[in-house]
């Protein structure tokens, strides 16, 4: 289960995709622009961009052995069922998995990548990290989630370490092993992700972004139907095809090159071949369809992934999303309701399904149905341990809806308690205003 953290801009606008979630949003009035995004803020759509294979692997060849960067690992029963626990976001149970095949193979450091994916995202998870609404624009760079636990991240740091460590000596051993060189992108891209949404350490996170890039280009160069490898490469193609020419310049300073059509080619391959990174690509190439705005492939995807993994309320939820980008509004809304009487009935753990219901009053208020709007933010109210950050914007909006109504009594209260929960946020900022002045559109 990837991370998906990138910046992408499109005539005038931001589109950014988080973890199976597209937020599209204008810029803030004086807000940066393209360049500013590029080489202002260290190159950060590089840098997320190589953050992508959070659970990469290569699947074996027919009788290939095992190495020292054992890829022997997708046949093994253990390893299996870790995937079907981490993609069903049961983090617990497919830590427990893999950290039961790493004790078997201790000098495998894909087993040691196994293990640091499903702990970097769990914790990312519980930090609130993987919501979509802060990446609508660049002020996520400024914006601290929930603090990590340092237990947590002293482990990160030591598997990272332990995995680097098996690679390198792999490397020194055997400099022409591309599965070594594999399997040291994965780690450094996982470690991007760490520094730069835990340790918010950009031009670390940078550093080692690029390299997770260049590790698994030289990959190719070996073994050109290497088909794992070319997750992360095809994702850099695609959006550095997609930049400003201005933009390009830039990102070609730093020896990167891209390519649309490439991109494309490359993650297609990937999500209709039989790799564990097929989830993975399916993800990616579903997010970049919509952008090109075809929908039919993409829902055929995030609708298949949803099926194989029901217990992934946010693949559900992704579906959603891109039936209201079609205009399929009651499907939408229909899916929205769905994944939400599916968590109430229990099918999501403690998951944060409550999305679902900001979703849906997202998608009735652009229908100008006030009433049917705050009655949807409303429903957030309902989950016991809601997250936060949703459970504010989701009473913002309401208290929106209630002014829109007229009913400026309820909108106050609605108001009052976004500044009781966190007065130092941005929706929080927003609900002292409207205490004032009453929302108008």
């Amino acid at each position: 289960m990837l991370v998906i953290t990138f910046l992408v801009p499109t005539s005038g606008k931001y589109s950014v995709a988080v973890n199976w979630g597209v937020c599209v949003s204008n810029p803030k009035k004086g807000g940066c622009s393209c360049w500013a995004v590029c080489c202002g803020a260290g190159l950060l759509l590089l840098m997320f961009l190589a953050c992508l294979p959070a659970l990469a692997r290569k699947t074996p060849k027919n009788g290939e052995s095992s190495v020292a960067t054992s890829i022997s690992v997708m046949s093994d029963p253990l390893v299996e069922s870790g995937n079907n626990h981490f993609y069903n976001m049961e983090y617990n149970r497919a830590t427990q998995d893999f950290e039961k095949y790493l004790d078997r193979h201790p000098n495998d450091s894909m087993a040691v990548n196994h293990l640091l994916s499903s702990i970097l995202m769990h914790e990312l998870y519980r930090m609130g990290a993987m919501n979509t609404g802060e990446y609508a624009n660049d002020s996520f760079i400024g914006q601290a989630h929930r603090p990590a636990d340092p237990k947590v991240k002293e482990r990160i740091v030591q598997l990272v370490n332990r995995a680097e460590g098996l690679e390198e000596q792999e490397i020194k051993q055997n400099p022409k092993n591309p599965d070594a060189y594999y399997a040291r992108g994965v780690t450094r891209a996982q470690f991007a992700v760490f520094t730069a949404l835990v340790e918010r350490a950009w031009i670390s996170a940078l550093r080692n972004a690029l390299g997770a890039r260049r590790d698994h280009e030289h990959v190719l160069e070996m073994d050109p139907n290497y088909i794992d490898a070319k997750l992360v490469v095809g994702t850099h193609n695609y959006v550095v095809g997609c930049l400003p020419w201005s933009v390009k310049v830039a990102v070609a300073l730093v020896g990167l090159s891209g390519s649309k059509e490439k991109g494309l080619q490359y993650l297609r391959e990937v999500a209709h071949s039989t790799s564990e990174n097929s989830v993975d690509a399916g993800v990616v190439l579903a997010l970049f369809l919509r952008r090109e705005h075809d929908y039919n492939e993409a829902e055929g995807i995030m609708g298949g992934l949803s099926a194989r993994y029901p217990r992934n309320y946010l693949f559900a939820v992704e579906d959603a999303n891109l039936l209201r980008a079609e205009n399929k509004t009651q499907e939408a809304a229909a899916l929205y309701r769905k994944v939400w009487e599916n968590g109430k009935e229990g099918k999501y753990d403690d998951l944060h399904y409550e999305v679902a219901a900001w979703g849906l009053g997202e998608l009735l208020r652009s229908q100008k149905d006030y009433a049917g709007a705050a009655a949807a933010y409303e429903l957030v109210n309902e989950r016991p341990n809601a997250d936060p950050e949703i459970l504010q914007k989701a009473n913002l909006a309401a208290g929106e809806m209630y002014d829109l109504l007229k009913q400026r009594d309820l909108a106050m209260k609605k108001y009052q308690s976004v500044v009781a929960e966190n007065g130092g946020t941005p929706p929080a900022e927003e609900a002292r205003r409207l205490i004032k002045d009453a929302y108008r559109e």
